[in-house]
């Protein structure tokens, strides 16, 4: 896998403080490796994505105070346990599961199933959901999000706007994650194995080539 630079992630997301895309680094570049984000193609789409759902990594929980997502049955925001542990906190469901992370894990169901693939412990984040709003499960939730909803295979087809609706739930603000793609792809070419290992060429082998292989075996 391709590891990604402090240099590209800020050409790829150009109004990220630089010292806070430093702290980001590392995390992004584990939660790739650990979900298989693994190709110029999955990193350029997921990159694109998580850099436009938090603002170039300034937003970790959604600026909307949530409430209009307290009556969602899809989002198991109805659930009497989530309704419980809401009400203890002193909020209502649509506000205590607003978005957080970087690709804002939103809503009940998707807290605990997040906890319980991440954490192995289904109620750890609802009950404490501002745990996603710090690293590294702000990326790991984000990069969770992905796997669990398969999008390398997006990624691998090149359906990018597929992927915006997997996330989004529509198209909004595809202009700007279009943008960037753009920047992600341009950034990710001119990594050093971007294109992958070379293969010889299907003739006979020189005898350079031939030791090369031979030292290989």
């Amino acid at each position: 896998m391709n590891r990604i630079t402090l240099k590209q992630l800020l050409e790829i997301m150009p109004s990220a403080n630089a010292a806070q895309a430093a702290q980001f680094l590392s995390h992004i570049n584990a939660a790739m490796e650990e979900f298989a984000i693994n190709t110029p193609a999955r990193q350029a789409a997921f990159l694109a994505q998580i850099g436009h759902e938090s603002g170039s990594l300034r937003y970790v929980r959604e600026i909307a105070d949530g409430g209009a997502y307290t009556k969602r049955i899809d989002l198991g925001n109805t659930r009497p346990e989530a309704i419980a542990l809401a009400k203890a906190a002193g909020t209502t469901t649509g506000r205590y599961y607003k978005g957080r992370g970087l690709i804002q894990i939103t809503g009940y169901n998707n807290y605990r199933a997040c906890s319980r693939d991440l954490l192995r412990d289904a109620d750890e984040l609802c009950k404490h959901p501002e745990m996603l709003e710090m690293l590294p499960l702000s990326v790991r939730s984000a990069a969770w999000y992905w796997d669990s909803r398969d999008l390398n295979a997006l990624a691998d087809a090149g359906k990018f706007d597929l992927i915006t609706k997997a996330i989004n739930g529509g198209y909004n603000g595809m202009a700007d994650r279009q943008a960037y793609h753009a920047r992600a792809q341009k950034a990710l070419a001119s990594s050093e194995d971007a294109a992958g290992p070379v293969p010889f060429p299907n003739k006979k082998p020189n005898l350079f080539q031939r030791i090369a292989q031979w030292f290989r075996s």
